[in-house]
């Protein structure tokens, strides 16, 4: 199995970038497609677990606040053609924060999807 195939890593850092646009942009509709359409896709949240794409569409239905943040550190790690994480950290506010995103993506016939996310934040350390 190859790890970090070239072609196969340009294609989750163009899925993560446009992710991330979305996100920023709070586009509901672009959000929902880059989740698997599956009771077994899973989101933890700053606040919330959320089981099931049901769940995650709700919530960024439900969903006001847009962050405003900065990605630094992104790494993206591919097994083979079809399996791939994304591991990066993010900056905003007041900078007290760190954010931290991890998510699992799977090639489908349809595309690339999510099916297991995990949004956290830590204290940021002192320089």
């Amino acid at each position: 199995m190859l790890k970090n195939d070239p072609e196969i890593v340009r294609e989750i850092e163009a899925a993560f970038a446009a992710y991330d646009t979305a996100l920023l942009a709070n586009d509901v509709d672009a959000l929902n497609g880059f989740f698997h359409d599956d009771p077994s896709t899973v989101r933890f949240g700053h606040a919330e677990n959320l089981y099931g794409f049901n769940e995650i569409a709700a919530f960024r239905a439900s969903r006001t606040v847009v962050p405003n943040q900065k990605r630094m550190r992104t790494v993206v790690t591919t097994w083979g053609k079809d399996f791939a994480t994304v591991a990066t950290l993010s900056q905003g506010g007041d900078g007290s924060r760190t954010g931290r995103t991890m998510q699992t993506w799977v090639r489908f016939p349809h595309g690339w999807r999510i099916v297991a996310a995990h949004v956290s934040s830590i204290p940021t350390p002192a320089s």
